[in-house]
């Protein structure tokens, strides 16, 4: 494990595999850099891969108030950590953090691909509630770290209650508990997109780093028109489905389809 300390003096840990060019993981919710681990161990076979804990995760600091800008400043040092310029890959919320990393340090990132951003474009499912966020603060802050994963899993990516109440029951789930605190982070970043039109991915109109937008072929309509819309905003995208998967794509597929972009 290594560390950078962010601009607001937060310690970020990341750990760093490989050689080759240099290349960022982004995770989403409930994933800290363990989760991206078999993912960076294939990666890094052809690049300089680091994982990192974002805020509030696993070895990473956490400091009050949270912002979308502190998160990205965190990009920004671990950018300064891999040699100043480096490609990224985001996975859902990680995505659309790592579109906000590329509007804001266009000069520092190469190329950029994006795992199913979790935006909301259409009427192919409801938007998310506005007290979102603020459900997601209240039940952290009393402790319901449970009720919290459940209320942020059926009502984020829809998975069914029944599926949810089983996954209760899993080992996994104290891994949830233990980061659901950032769940509002999560929440924060794609709060604006989630709304039911296309409108607000303009503000990505002005990322001009080449692009890959990737779905699954086994993910619901509303996540691959998000893909879809997406790839018609940003100047230099291609668009690629890996069929079969879904928001939790298998490693190898994934991998592949990364290689191909990022050395290409």
């Amino acid at each position: 494990m290594e560390e950078v300390t962010s601009k607001d003096g937060t310690t970020i840990a990341f750990d760093r595999s490989g050689e080759g060019p240099p290349l960022l993981l982004v995770g989403g919710a409930l994933s800290d850099r363990s989760a991206a681990a078999e993912l960076a161990s294939l990666l890094a076979r052809r690049f300089a891969v680091i994982a990192y804990d974002r805020r509030g995760r696993g070895d990473s600091g956490d400091t009050a108030p949270y912002a979308i800008d502190r998160e990205v400043e965190d990009i920004e040092s671990l950018i300064v950590a891999a040699g100043g310029r480096v490609s990224m890959c985001g996975h859902s919320s990680g995505a659309v953090l790592a579109l906000e990393a590329a509007r804001t340090l266009p000069d520092q990132i190469t190329k950029l691909a994006l795992y199913e951003p979790p935006l909301i474009v259409d009427d192919s499912r409801a938007p998310l509630p506005e007290d979102f966020v603020t459900r997601l603060d209240a039940l952290s802050s009393a402790d319901r770290r449970g009720d919290a994963v459940a209320y942020f899993l059926t009502t984020g990516p829809g998975i069914p209650a029944e599926v949810v109440a089983r996954m209760r029951q899993e080992p996994l789930w104290a891994s949830f508990e233990s980061i659901a605190h950032t769940l509002a982070h999560d929440g924060t970043i794609v709060r604006e997109a989630t709304g039911g039109s296309p409108a607000p991915l303009r503000r990505w109109g002005s990322v001009g780093v080449p692009t890959l937008v990737l779905d699954g072929g086994a993910s619901p309509d509303w996540i691959r028109n998000a893909a879809s819309e997406l790839t018609e905003v940003l100047p230099d995208a291609q668009r690629r489905t890996l069929e079969g998967q879904d928001h939790a794509p298998d490693s190898e597929v994934l991998a592949g389809a990364l290689e191909a972009f990022f050395a290409g």
